[in-house]
């Protein structure tokens, strides 16, 4: 069995020594109008071209060429393969945070930390800079977006039924009898177990720590308390008919937020295009709130966002990680990544000056941005393992059996289900585990 540790005259030690820091050529001679630097970008979020036009017209020395891929996974896979034949990466790649540890783990991806000081990761939540760092000194890529939770309700429907927003899990749970109880069709939310990113990002607003670097070992820690306390909380909503159980994204869903039996929905910053794109005939009746905390405990969880990493085969990490700064700080850059993507901004500063007026679906919370901000302030610190796809799919076939059980049991025995399958793929792939 080899061991996740990798040793060689080009590598630094990673984090806890578990990972090799990934390695690229010297960055050069600086480019020049005449003779400039060329960067290639493979990137999946809409018109990121026109965004990057900006910088091509702000330097001529160093030109970027943005290569446009089919969502994460696929541009990962390309990735890994091209880093494996040694010819045919990028110089930069849109990375999903929780792919960073696999990329890293294949030496994908370079270290910049001598390019990407304490001024940079200043510009970020402490939460989402930890993503790009895997809790160590090596940076792995400048963090571009976010996707802090919140909680969306019919703000109507409360109103006509005098109900309170709730702000801890205790309240929610309370509000969600009595919104069942005064209308049998109607649901505060649904336990759905078809996205793992929604419950990894409710157990880390928990503290849960599922993958942790142990020596040179990965430690594996889903069936914990954090997790465990989630799992027993929402099997036990589920088991007493609180909340729906059908999962999310079905046209069950999607009739549900149109007809108002589905009064809630615990969703992330980027909720309103989904809401808008799903019950456009609500605008305006749904508010956003803080996720409910765990005893005033404040914390959240993050559920997608993207970074932007230099890949190892670069020649240019120090031009590469440049425009990487440029792309997700300067406030020209951010405001039109919001404009032409529609994300949510990682960088703090950057999205508070720019998200001033709240999204056209939520017009009626001027503050709406203020209270993602806040959301996007408590994330907690929360570290991704090199298998997260075993582990995610292992969420879908057992949550999706527990769901189906409605039983507090069957939701914990699918964590530690989830455990298992997570630490036996980790073993079976050569990785060192801790016990």
């Amino acid at each position: 069995m080899r061991s996740t540790l990798r040793t060689g005259a080009i590598a630094a030690i990673a984090a806890a020594a578990l990972i090799m820091t990934g390695c690229s050529a010297d960055s050069g001679s600086e480019g020049t109008a005449d003779d400039p630097v060329e960067l290639t970008y493979w990137a999946w979020a809409p018109n990121l071209d026109k965004v990057v036009d900006l910088w091509n017209s702000e330097h001529p020395e160093i030109q970027v060429t943005v290569n446009k891929q089919d969502g994460g996974d696929p541009a990962i896979t390309k990735l890994l393969t091209a880093i494996k034949a040694g010819s045919g990466a990028p110089d930069l790649i849109q990375a999903e945070y929780q792919k960073i540890p696999t990329l890293v783990a294949s030496d994908a991806l370079a270290d910049i930390a001598e390019y990407a000081g304490d001024d940079v990761a200043d510009q970020f939540p402490a939460g989402v800079w930890d993503s790009v760092t895997l809790g160590g000194d090596a940076v792995y890529a400048v963090p571009q977006d976010t996707g802090p939770m919140m909680f969306f309700y019919r703000d109507d429907i409360f109103t006509e039924l005098g109900l309170t927003v709730p702000t801890t899990w205790e309240e929610y749970a309370e509000t969600a009898r009595a919104l069942h109880a005064a209308d049998p069709t109607k649901y505060l939310g649904t336990f759905s177990a078809n996205d793992a990113g929604w419950f990894a990002g409710l157990a880390q607003q928990a503290k849960a720590e599922w993958w942790s670097i142990d020596g040179d070992s990965w430690g594996v820690g889903i069936d914990e308390e954090p997790t465990q306390k989630v799992a027993e909380y929402w099997g036990g909503l589920v088991a007493e008919g609180a909340i729906d159980n059908k999962p999310m994204y079905t046209p069950e869903w999607n009739a549900a937020l149109n007809d108002g039996s589905q009064a809630g929905w615990l969703g992330a910053v980027w909720g309103p295009g989904v809401l808008s794109g799903n019950a456009a005939d609500t605008a305006g009746l749904w508010k956003a709130a803080p996720l409910p905390t765990w005893d005033g405990d404040v914390s959240n969880g993050n559920w997608g966002g993207s970074s932007t990493a230099v890949t190892s085969q670069s020649e240019h990490a120090e031009a590469a990680t440049e425009f990487a700064t440029w792309l997700n700080t300067d406030p020209e850059a951010v405001g039109a990544l919001v404009e032409q993507t529609g994300i949510y901004p990682a960088a703090t500063d950057a999205a508070a000056s720019i998200l001033t007026e709240a999204p056209e679906f939520f017009s009626n919370q001027p503050d709406f941005y203020d209270v993602a901000a806040e959301a996007a302030q408590a994330v907690a610190p929360f570290t991704y393992g090199p298998n997260v796809n075993v582990a995610f799919s292992a969420y879908n076939d057992e949550f999706a059996k527990a769901a189906e059980a409605k039983t507090v049991d069957a939701f914990l025995a699918a964590v530690a289900a989830m455990q298992q399958v997570t630490i036996d793929d980790l073993k079976d792939g050569g990785f060192s585990v801790s016990e």
